[in-house]
């Protein structure tokens, strides 16, 4: 039997039906998909939506997931802290209260502390809070009539310090530093320290409300006036101090700054949430 049968004279047949001379759904996929090679150029393709969608969050939203970790800002939570020391003031003093205030103070040794800041016609107070507990630890209560000076400047730190800030703060004095103890001076947790040093919160721009209670600019210009105020009704005996207002570096005297470095990079010193401990 021959097998030199030649197939150069085959021609494809194209099978369809009647009523199939209307372009189908892939016919019409296909000549998108020869369109699109044209303008690949252009390095867009189109395609049909997806049922499932990946979203990228931009920086605003990253933000305020990093804002939720402070305590602080949790709905309520500095809200019942005011309420919390009006209410102890009432009872105690019942002094008038010239405004509130969230600040980080640093202490001689250069550690960041979170407080809440209240002046009134008569005293300063400095109170550590708990925002996780939404309870007062300890409140510092500092006459206004004893401020002899206040500073206003950037931080300083001796030349051959490795512990280095930067930004600017308010240092207020109710005594002079010549008298301050060896002792206390290098103690870390002494609380002789003659003074008390601020400067304005991280969460300052977390919201209208944070930034104007974490404006140090605003905290200074309801103190200044308050203590002027204090020291002339002040009844003590003796010549009334007159307050004195500086802008001048504020000297933190610290060397190797190791207590510091840790805290502050972990940020010891505020009520934050710490991650998730078990499984």
């Amino acid at each position: 039997m021959s097998t030199d049968r030649s197939f150069d004279n085959f021609q494809p047949v194209s099978l369809k039906q009647e009523g199939d001379d209307e372009p189908s759904e892939t016919d019409h996929l296909s000549t998108e998909e020869g369109d699109l090679g044209k303008n690949s150029a252009t390095g867009q393709i189109s395609r049909q939506p997806s049922v499932t969608e990946t979203t990228f969050y931009p920086n605003p939203y990253h933000r305020s997931y990093m804002s939720r970790k402070y305590f602080v800002t949790r709905p309520g939570a500095i809200e019942t802290a005011m309420e919390d020391l009006k209410s102890h003031i009432t009872e105690t003093s019942g002094e008038t209260i010239q405004g509130f205030w969230l600040l980080t103070e640093i202490n001689h040794w250069n550690n960041e502390k979170e407080r809440i800041v209240l002046v009134t016609d008569k005293t300063l107070m400095i109170c550590k809070y708990d925002f996780i507990m939404l309870s007062c630890v300890k409140l510092q209560r500092i006459p206004l009539s004893a401020v002899c000076r206040i500073c206003l400047g950037k931080f300083a730190f001796p030349g051959m310090s490795l512990d280095k800030r930067q930004g600017e703060g308010l240092r207020i004095y109710w005594g002079s530093v010549e008298q301050q103890s060896l002792l206390s001076r290098w103690n870390p947790w002494s609380t002789e320290v003659p003074y008390a040093t601020f400067t304005e919160h991280p969460m300052k721009q977390n919201s209208e409300k944070f930034l104007e209670i974490c404006k140090l600019s605003g905290f200074t210009s309801k103190l200044v006036p308050a203590i002027q105020n204090a020291q002339k009704n002040s009844t003590g005996s003796g010549k009334t101090k007159e307050l004195m207002v500086l802008t001048k570096p504020i000297v933190i005297e610290t060397y190797m700054g190791l207590m510091s470095f840790i805290g502050n990079r972990n940020q010891l010193g505020y009520s934050l949430a710490r991650g998730s401990i078990g499984f």
